[in-house]
């Protein structure tokens, strides 16, 4: 499939803030499921965009300006041809061993009730893979997806206590049990062609575990499946701090507003329907 991806982050500053700094990994990789045919990062002040690699292997761009800044924006665009892997990633740039992903995150710490969760859904089963599916399942089967309750801040033990949250919360959740269940697990920021065509107003995340003998295996617990061609990749993380897709930070105090505009969807030349639009004040959804 051939995905057309424009992605404009929108701040504004009230008062101007006197210096702003911003991390960006908004930039996909090529591997055996995903080529990345163009692609092009931009901002709407003057300044210089550095490009680097951090420690897990994601592209970074990164831009400070000095100020006065009333607003800026930031545009990802590009296009992406995938395929389905049915959830297999290979051929990714992968720095550091898998074991790496067992150590713990703010964000994805199972506390008590997790690791009972985890133990009930996936925990008597010997095969990595036996495990991991029925903990999917049990995930998408327990959680509601509602965009009320939680914020990029919330952790998985506080999400899995509302049985409520997004798509981060939802993969939370499932590395913290992944990794109480001794299996390596990461997050993944990224974006989701909706097979169904239904309209959507944020990027999307999931998870990723290391299965011996097969490699990183991507499981999808929002929508309760592993990843295919309607998928793509963009930044690994051990929670949502290490792989969002914006970071930064101001100088001086006062209001700060984020609006995510996203334009994602088939190419025109598959004959498909026209890409989703939608604007909204997260970036993870």
């Amino acid at each position: 499939m051939r995905i057309r991806i424009s992605h404009e982050t929108t701040y504004a500053y009230d008062p101007p803030a006197r210096a702003i700094i911003q991390v960006l990994r908004l930039t996909p990789r090529s591997f055996e499921a995903q080529y990345v045919m163009r692609w092009r990062i931009s901002t709407d002040i003057d300044c210089t965009l550095r490009q680097s690699e951090d420690s897990l292997g994601n592209i970074v761009h990164s831009f400070s300006h000095p100020g006065p800044v009333e607003r800026i924006g930031v545009i990802a665009e590009g296009e992406i041809e995938t395929f389905d892997s049915v959830g297999v990633v290979r051929g990714a740039v992968e720095p550091l061993p898998p074991d790496i992903y067992l150590r713990a995150a703010p964000l994805a710490e199972a506390n008590g009730a997790l690791r009972e969760f985890a133990q009930d859904a996936g925990g008597d089963k010997r095969e990595a893979l036996e495990r991991l599916h029925p903990l999917m399942g049990a995930i998408h089967e327990t959680m509601t997806f509602d965009p009320a309750p939680t914020q990029s801040t919330t952790t998985a033990a506080e999400a899995f206590a509302l049985r409520r949250g997004v798509c981060q919360d939802f993969a939370h959740i499932f590395i913290a049990c992944s990794r109480w269940l001794g299996i390596p697990a990461r997050y993944v920021s990224g974006y989701l062609v909706r097979p169904d065509g239904a309209s959507q107003n944020a990027g999307h995340a999931w998870a990723e575990s290391y299965v011996p003998d097969l490699g990183w295996v991507a499981f999808d617990a929002a929508n309760d499946t592993c990843t295919d061609e309607h998928y793509v990749r963009v930044a690994v993380g051990f929670d949502y701090q290490s792989a969002a897709p914006v970071r930064g930070a101001r100088a001086g105090f006062g209001s700060e507003t984020l609006n995510v505009s996203l334009r994602i969807g088939p190419t025109q030349r598959q004959g498909q329907s026209q890409s989703q639009s939608q604007s909204q004040s997260q970036s993870q959804g």
